[in-house]
């Protein structure tokens, strides 16, 4: 190997999470529930943007452990709750989301996280909608 593509891999593997661009961003959850008269739209953050992968074209030269898929994900996080206007009494009224107080590239972890590629518009309202501004 090259000394020129062995620092070109160091630099990377060294600095990659310091050009990400991982960061909370502002994000309108609308949330509904089939017995209440209103759909809530929610202004959140989550964790969005761009972070630095590693190819695996060269897989046989590199450990296992150099070779990731890294997407934003939760550093820190906290749970909101949010009131649905307009539910029965029989009803429970509360909804509660996850706001970004921090975010950072790493791997996908299910338990909170979506980490499908493509993903299904179901963001909107039927209903009237009210705004929440939390």
């Amino acid at each position: 190997m090259s000394p020129f593509f062995v620092m070109s891999l160091l630099f990377g593997l060294t600095f990659g999470q310091a050009a990400s661009l991982c960061a909370p961003s502002e994000y309108t959850i609308h949330v509904e529930k089939r017995e209440c008269a209103y759909c809530l739209a929610i202004n959140t953050t989550i964790c969005a943007g761009f972070c630095m992968t590693r190819d695996s074209n060269g897989k046989k030269l590199l450990l296992k452990s150099a070779l990731s898929q890294n997407v934003c994900t939760y550093k820190e996080m906290l749970y909101r709750t949010a009131l649905i206007p307009g539910c029965p009494h029989h009803t429970i009224p509360y909804y509660s989301y996850p706001v970004a107080v921090s975010c950072k590239c790493g791997k996908c972890n299910t338990d909170y996280s979506d980490c499908v590629r493509e993903r299904v518009r179901t963001n909107y309202c039927t209903k009237p909608q009210k705004l929440c501004n939390m």
